[in-house]
């Protein structure tokens, strides 16, 4: 029998695909969210999966409160670190994401330590952690790590390189009597369908696109990953023995801006996102009075390529393609309401 297995910030866009997975796959599921008071953001949790074997279980916990885990995790066999701080801009105190992130991951590890029934856990953390802004040569792959010196790394960057750092550095430390396996996920941008509720950066990206908050788009590259390979990748990695103590980089490949629109345009005909890239220049200036843009700045006109043999051979992940996961995702948006629906628009094809 399956014992009970935590995710962490069960309501979010990622999270809520794991939890959905593993009610699928017969476990007991635990997850976590930060106020039962947004009723809206919770609720529809209960109905992921109507068939699952047993029904989900939710607790309160807060990143910030070192003493909401300990009740979360009591009696589980398995936990998936999945909450984190997800800023849509460059906040103005990189603190106000880095310190949450990093005393979350630590706050739920110590949990895990002193209940004494965790057997592993499997950390979110992100290609973020891996890799800087710029373009690469060489495909990036596990061993590699973000340049924490590096000036235009931002804060959402560093508190995914600092907290998954610590949760290294954490498990490497602890007494014989209290240790426990640890792997991560390294998942690059995330993309696909949106479980009712339940969104995050790619959300504002896609949906910027198609309501024209960018006339124009600029000329960058965004490794793309779908959020179900992404969710299969947290199981996988929770039971596969291969993947203890090992990072596991989930992606598909790189595809510029302009690409995504017309892959978009070409399913969703009566809609009309920009089919003009911004001239580089106008970044160039633009990075002088925004620190967001300027963040951005130095990956134009350069991707970054990504080595994901790790995420095929060990966790046997074949990814989804991107146009998949992106006709899939903007589907979602739309019969969720959050893209308004078109006089010509049909629906999504019979699955």
């Amino acid at each position: 029998m399956f014992g009970v297995v935590l995710v962490t910030g069960a309501s979010g866009y990622v999270a809520s695909h794991v939890v959905k997975v593993l009610l699928e796959k017969g476990y007991r599921v635990r997850g976590t969210v930060r106020s039962f008071m947004n009723a809206e953001r919770v609720n529809h949790l209960y109905d992921l999966c109507p068939d699952s074997k047993h029904k989900l279980e939710l607790v309160e916990a807060d990143l910030t409160k070192d003493d909401t885990w300990p009740r979360a995790v009591v009696g589980c066999e398995y936990v998936h670190h999945v909450a984190s701080p997800l800023p849509l801009e460059e906040p103005k105190n990189e603190d106000d994401v880095i310190v949450p992130a990093v005393q979350g991951t630590l706050g739920v590890l110590k949990a895990s330590a002193k209940t004494g029934t965790v057997r592993r856990v499997v950390l979110t953390s992100s290609c973020a952690a891996i890799a800087n802004m710029g373009g690469n040569k060489e495909p990036m792959k596990e061993k590699d790590w973000t340049n924490l010196d590096d000036p235009g790394l931002s804060a959402y960057s560093k508190s995914k390189h600092l907290a998954e750092k610590a949760a290294w550095d954490f498990v490497t430390e602890l007494p014989a009597n209290e240790k426990f396996e640890l792997a991560v996920v390294n998942p690059n941008f995330v993309v696909g369908p949106i479980l009712h509720g339940a969104t995050g950066m790619s959300f504002e990206v896609i949906k910027s696109i198609f309501t024209r908050e960018m006339p124009m788009l600029p000329h960058f590259s965004i490794g793309i990953c779908d959020v179900r390979d992404v969710a299969l990748a947290h199981l996988k990695c929770m039971t596969f023995p291969e993947a203890a103590g090992n990072r596991h980089i989930i992606t598909h490949s790189a595809l510029w801006m302009i690409d995504i629109a017309k892959i978009l345009t070409a399913e969703f005909a009566s809609y009309n996102p920009p089919s003009v890239t911004v001239p580089n220049w106008v970044i160039w200036i633009v990075s002088w009075f925004n620190h967001s843009m300027a963040l951005r700045y130095k990956s134009l006109t350069r991707p970054l390529v990504y080595d994901n043999s790790r995420m095929k051979t060990v966790l046997q992940i074949d990814p989804i393609p991107p146009e998949k996961s992106l006709i899939d995702m903007f589907y979602s948006m739309i019969e969720g309401g959050y893209v308004p629906k078109t006089d010509k628009y049909k629906g999504p094809p019979p699955a």
